[in-house]
């Protein structure tokens, strides 16, 4: 006889968690159905669990989600802010922000730049967001590939295949949102606004990161979910060419930096601007993600991921600041501040 439960989550930051929880838990056998809520950070499941009692059940569920970062209860937990973190991740976030201005002084993270944001600056959210909460769905991916494909003896051509996959997805997929932004004959005015909602994207992105304010992340923007899961999904599939898929379905997740950079490459209104900067984007994020390939990287438990979530936060809100600025001064309402 089937049974629904409702379970509080904790370890949750952004969407990709919740088909994160939803696919590890989905897996597990007897479970018939699965579903997961930032909103309300709780997970719902269908299953025949006998004569469980709750508090086991959460126990044994939490098992397949430990491994990321998430724990199931029966009872809502206590959130507790740790405040004092912000003592040590303040103080990085500001040296990174300066070694960052001084490299653009120097003009070596700003050798090749578009009219508002420069590749170096592109590169650089890339290596945040692989490091990121929002990227832990990314690394999901990569360790259930690694564990169907292991079953074969197959382990490194399904790796590389990925990472070809997600640079050329990005390469190409980036390229057509340039065109289609040219299609669209881009005024200043329309420009600024992207600007501006890039802005808003990276904000409450930024905010998300610094946990300290729960109901800023039932405003996170997130692409259709089903498009999503049909990425998750694909890690099922063992065919030849899956991982390349897989790879350029990652394009399609919900990462909110992501999200930023596809909306920054409407403004580009060419193929090869937008081509570049997803691409760009996409090589910021690989060095991270192919650690996670081939060993266990993770920094998604105590204090220091703690530290290292609210440094990155404040370095992104920063950059969403930035931009406001940038915005303005592109349309002329204040003079250039910066070149970023």
């Amino acid at each position: 006889m089937s049974q629904t439960y409702t379970f509080h989550v904790t370890g949750m930051h952004c969407h990709a968690c919740e088909l994160m929880t939803e696919s590890e838990i989905g897996d597990l056998p007897n479970i018939e159905k699965v579903t997961s809520s930032l909103k309300t950070h709780t997970l719902r499941v269908t299953g025949e669990f006998g004569d469980k009692s709750l508090e086991d059940l959460a126990q044994e569920l939490t098992k397949a989600i430990q491994k990321h970062g998430y724990t199931l209860s029966a009872e809502k937990q206590e959130t507790k802010r740790h405040l004092e973190d912000f003592a040590i991740a303040i103080p990085i976030a500001l040296g990174f922000i300066a070694i960052f201005f001084l490299l653009q002084k120097l003009g070596i993270v700003n050798a090749v730049s578009t009219n508002k944001i420069n590749y170096g600056t592109i590169f650089l959210v890339g290596i945040i967001a692989s490091l990121s909460t929002c990227m832990a769905v990314v690394g999901g991916l990569l360790l259930s590939l690694s564990a169907n494909y292991a079953k074969s003896g197959d382990t490194v051509k399904p790796q590389i295949m990925f990472h070809v996959g997600r640079m050329l997805g990005f390469f190409i997929l980036g390229g057509l949102i340039g065109v289609i932004g040219k299609a669209f004959q881009l005024t200043p005015i329309m420009s600024f606004g992207i600007g501006i909602l890039i802005a808003i994207v990276m904000l409450i992105l930024g905010v998300n990161l610094l946990d300290v304010f729960p109901w800023a992340k039932r405003f996170q923007f997130s692409t259709p979910k089903v498009l999503s899961q049909k990425a998750m999904g694909t890690t099922r599939i063992t065919h030849g060419v899956a991982p390349l898929l897989i790879g350029i379905a990652t394009f399609f997740l919900p990462c909110g930096f992501t999200q930023s950079m596809q909306v920054y490459t409407l403004s580009t209104g060419s193929f090869v601007g937008g081509a570049l900067t997803m691409g760009i984007f996409a090589l910021g994020t690989l060095p991270v993600l192919a650690l996670t390939s081939f060993a266990s990287l993770s920094i998604q438990h105590g204090q220091k991921s703690r530290i290292f979530f609210r440094t990155a936060g404040i370095i992104v809100i920063l950059f969403a600041i930035f931009n406001v600025i940038n915005s303005l001064a592109v349309i002329g309402i204040i003079p250039p501040l910066f070149n970023f």
